[in-house]
């Protein structure tokens, strides 16, 4: 442990509360934590953990209701302006200017934070080569991709050369390649400029790229140490099953239900299994699980997050069990070849004849803009199917083009027998659709929503009420009736939407980044009750930029610059476009960044 005088950060017995609608909320309590200087520390926690409340803190941005919070040495309620002086902070939702360029952004923010303009050239220039934005200076910030924007967020963060940086959570929402970019910054400023650096981050993998992490749940500290020491702590519980009686997923489900196992996660085309605490895994575990291969897998730092988390949840029964969701209306899933396909995790496309959306050569003009050039797939019943890309890829657009929110500039598209370009209305009616941000209202209660979803959909009556009663008990969602949604926490508003999104028993149901700031605990609760709805014979269509969730796919296409450079398993993609030479397992990352290098090589030499 490093001396007192020689932390960049030091709280003792800091505390944060709130007063919100009447209530009393504590924020953070008795919570202690060190920061070392020139590293990168990770401060990782659940959603509503304290996180951003403590980076506030650190920022002096809060004033504590207790305790002490020292930063570079400073008080931070007595000697605000000094703190603020020698640190630079980028909030989850930075405020660039987006009718500015690129060039003026940094040129307000140099402005506000008083630098020299004799100084602004050099440091300009240097912070364009690190971030690679040289060639977009004029560029207004509203026309950038969301990767772009995020690194144009820390260039201004950096218009003058802090001591201590703070990050909360700053590669939300962006795609692989835009996230490897922004630690290629962050980490330069470490080593070549010795800035010491906090992030908060929703990425378990992104602990792995930390010096040291902070653990913090419900606003105080579980652990603090570098990723190997927690790492070390799962030795022995880890564990990859296969089986050639069950799909994947359905394995999974029956995992979850064993009472040795404390998270089991669809991996390649195993599941890969946490045992609890004390107990060795073997095959007497798991009656009736037949030709059930198991072999044993390194731990992660993950293994420990959602261990140390669930085990706390279980001791303070403060998460609802897993949730078993019956749809109703979902139509029961047929031996289709679709089915055949996804069992066996084919890399062939869907059988014609079952698919239940099918994309051929779409495409979607804005002006003489082309967003999607000639985008071809089809999707079978039950199948879980990722629409992944960088941003500004053009797969938003072409989510927004199947779900009916869009209109097809050229090609054809059915969902659920419809043709969208014909029939938009009589599609969506077959559709269930979850927003990237929470679109409900905020100011209803969730009963409320409930009943204006329902009646929206044209359900009324006795199916009406069987429906909401449904949605109550199936997302656990009946201690929050009459609360107003706008104060549900994040994953309880995920269950909410999720519920109206499936309120009408849709044959279809798209998903637009739906965990996009989600923790993992939440996540991981969202990936279950999905199996159970594509088990049931739900199509589900998702796009997101956690590589691990694209891992939970059946199939998935690849896009960039509006065309779809590669369709097929996650397992495929790996081994086709990961680069490793099989000394290490390639990652879903690594495929994705190395089919998007492929692309950009092969554009270069066109």
């Amino acid at each position: 442990m490093h001396k007192r005088h020689e932390q960049v950060i030091v709280a003792k017995s800091l505390g944060k509360r709130f007063t919100r609608a009447h209530e009393d909320v504590r924020a953070l309590a008795g919570f202690n934590l060190s920061v070392a200087p020139g590293q990168v520390t990770g401060l990782i926690g659940p959603d509503g953990a304290g996180k951003t409340t403590f980076m506030r803190l650190c920022a002096g941005l809060l004033t504590p209701t207790s305790g002490e919070l020292q930063v570079l040495g400073l008080d931070t309620v007595q000697q605000t302006l000094e703190v603020q002086g020698l640190i630079g902070y980028m909030p989850q939702r930075f405020g660039l200017y987006e009718d500015l360029s690129v060039r003026e952004n940094m040129d307000l923010f140099a402005n506000l934070h008083g630098v020299p303009p004799a100084e602004r050239p050099a440091r300009y220039q240097r912070l364009m080569e690190m971030s690679g934005m040289e060639p977009f200076g004029k560029r207004l910030a509203g026309k950038l991709s969301g990767g772009m924007k995020q690194k144009l967020g820390l260039m201004c963060t950096l218009v003058r050369s802090p001591r201590l940086l703070l990050l909360d959570e700053p590669t939300v929402g962006v795609d692989p390649v835009s996230r490897r970019e922004l630690w290629q910054i962050v980490y330069r400023l470490v080593e070549e400029d010795g800035v010491s650096v906090l992030l908060s981050t929703a990425y378990l993998d992104e602990a792995e790229r930390c010096a040291e992490v902070a653990l913090i749940h419900r606003g105080a500290i579980l652990g603090q140490a570098g990723p190997a020491h927690f790492r070390s702590q799962m030795q022995g519980r880890t564990w990859l099953l296969r089986s050639r009686a069950m799909s994947r997923r359905r394995l999974q489900m029956q995992l979850l239900k064993v009472p040795e196992v404390l998270d089991a996660l669809g991996q390649g085309p195993a599941v890969r299994v946490v045992g609890r605490e004390g107990i060795s895994l073997d095959q007497q575990q798991f009656p009736g699980l037949e030709d059930l291969v198991m072999e044993p897998t390194a731990p992660r730092f993950e293994d420990f997050f959602l261990a140390a988390l669930r085990d706390k949840a279980e001791h303070d029964a403060a998460v609802p069990a897993a949730m078993s969701l019956e749809m109703g209306q979902a139509a029961p899933r047929p031996a289709t070849a679709a089915t055949s396909k996804q069992t066996q995790f084919s890399d062939s496309s869907t059988d014609a004849d079952s698919a239940i959306i099918r994309a051929d050569k779409l495409v979607r003009r804005f002006g003489s803009f082309v967003a999607v050039d000639q985008v071809s797939f089809q999707v079978g019943r039950g199948e879980i199917f990722g629409l992944l890309g960088a941003n500004g890829a053009g797969k938003t657009t072409t989510f927004r083009m199947l779900c009916g929110l869009l209109p097809i500039s050229s090609g054809s598209c059915t969902v659920a027998g419809v043709n969208l370009r014909s029939a938009a209305s009589a599609a969506r009616a077959k559709i269930g659709y979850m927003a990237q941000k929470f679109s409900l209202y905020g100011n209803l209660s969730v009963m409320h929503n409930l009943r204006f979803f329902s009646s929206a959909y044209g359900l009324s009556g006795k199916r009406r009420s069987e429906r909401i009663q449904w949605a109550l008990n199936s997302f656990a969602l009946s201690p929050f009736a009459h609360v107003s949604s706008q104060m549900l926490p994040l994953g309880y508003k995920q269950r909410l939407a999720l519920a109206v999104a499936l309120m009408h028993g849709p044959e279809v149901l798209f998903l637009d980044e739906p965990t996009s700031g989600v923790d993992p605990l939440a996540r991981r609760e969202f990936w279950q009750q999905i199996n159970q709805v594509a088990e049931q014979g739900v199509t589900v269509l998702i796009t997101t930029h956690f590589m691990e969730e694209a891992e939970y796919c059946d199939r998935l296409v690849i896009m960039a610059e509006g065309r779809v450079l590669a369709e097929g398993t996650p397992e495929f993609m790996k081994k086709e476009y990961g680069g490793k030479d099989g000394a290490a397992e390639a990652s879903m990352e690594d495929a994705f960044i190395g089919l998007i290098k492929m692309h950009q090589e092969t554009e270069a030499q066109a």
